[in-house]
């Protein structure tokens, strides 16, 4: 990963961008609405940015945090940072920050064709914990459920 990354918090005035990465990146976007209601009402909710060094967001990581247990819900990062690393050190951030919440799992889903984000989660100790069928709702698509214990 690039040393010029760095990784904070998400704050409203980040959610246009935020969105246009949710949409340029998956078939089932949230809704801009929803970035809003996950920064201003959501008090689990949890958003980290990766920063590029000319102060551009080239990703973002989310996770609801309740009671001791992790859920990441979306995990994003632009075409053009693809392969450097980002997704990674966005994932640690957010383990990192989970753990400091004294949160003692994390969970996922991911799709099932989706093999090259399934062995970045590996990669980070994450164990397959069973499919949820149909999960996805553009395609009918399964997704595999996996975790890791903080």
């Amino acid at each position: 990963m690039s040393s010029n990354v760095i990784f904070r918090k998400m704050v409203s005035e980040d959610v246009p961008v935020v969105y246009e990465i949710e949409l340029a990146t998956f078939t089932t976007p949230w809704t801009l609405d929803s970035f809003y209601y996950e920064v201003h009402e959501n008090q689990y909710a949890h958003y980290v940015l990766a920063i590029d060094e000319y102060n551009n967001i080239i990703g973002f990581c989310g996770m609801w945090m309740v009671i001791d247990a992790a859920q990441i819900t979306n995990v994003a990062v632009i075409d053009a940072a693809r392969g450097r690393g980002i997704g990674e050190g966005l994932m640690r951030e957010a383990m990192r920050i989970a753990k400091d919440h004294s949160m003692e799992v994390m969970s996922l889903e991911v799709r099932v064709t989706n093999t090259v984000a399934q062995n970045l989660y590996r990669k980070l100790d994450f164990q397959d914990g069973g499919i949820r069928k149909g999960y996805y709702t553009d395609n009918g698509e399964d997704a595999l459920v996996m975790w890791v214990n903080l």
